[in-house]
């Protein structure tokens, strides 16, 4: 995986396929992600080196800011980042669940690298906008402690932009719980 990634979230399909375009012709950067999401608006997640990443994200936002919604840029996101967006996590010997839920796309993003680098817990899934009109959530999991911190640093990030939702800490979750969510 290259050492970046980024995404930009639009209000529109088309303005979102045209930024998409855009992106790629910007820089040399690849597609990882480019689609509808509820309520019909469209995210692009992209990876590459990070001066191109960041060079095509610039363009994308620049191109038509009244659309956007949201966008990042992650220089070195963290690894779970992308088996809990895939659905390829490996969960085992879990003691707390942490949920997190944004208004956007890209928040989630950004407060799950937050969450993962702030303290010992396993990203479990990323659900980006999708059958959640717009919105999005992270689940994790590691000690009650841990997952604590990791919830706490990823609210004051997201908190900050105004894109927090909700949020809760479960701690020793009922086995039906896990059942249902893995």
């Amino acid at each position: 995986m290259s050492k970046a990634i980024g995404m930009v979230e639009y209000k529109t399909v088309s303005t979102g396929m045209t930024a998409a375009d855009n992106m790629v012709k910007t820089s040399n950067v690849e597609i990882l992600q480019a689609s509808t999401v509820c309520p019909g608006k469209y995210i692009v997640l992209i990876t590459g080196e990070l001066s191109a990443v960041r060079s095509s994200v610039d363009s994308a936002k620049a191109l038509y800011p009244d659309q956007l919604t949201d966008s990042f840029v992650l220089g070195n996101p963290h690894e779970d980042i992308f088996k809990a967006i895939y659905g390829g996590a490996n969960i085992e010997g879990v003691k707390a669940l942490g949920v997190l839920e944004t208004f956007t796309a890209p928040s989630i993003i950004v407060a799950a690298d937050t969450a993962a680098k702030a303290a010992e817990v396993k990203l479990i899934e990323l659900r980006i906008a999708r059958g959640m009109c717009g919105k999005s959530y992270m689940l994790l999991t590691g000690t009650v402690a841990s997952v604590t911190a990791a919830i706490e640093n990823a609210k004051r990030v997201v908190g900050d932009n105004g894109l927090l939702l909700d949020y809760s800490v479960i701690p020793n979750p009922d086995p039906s719980i896990w059942d249902s969510i893995l």
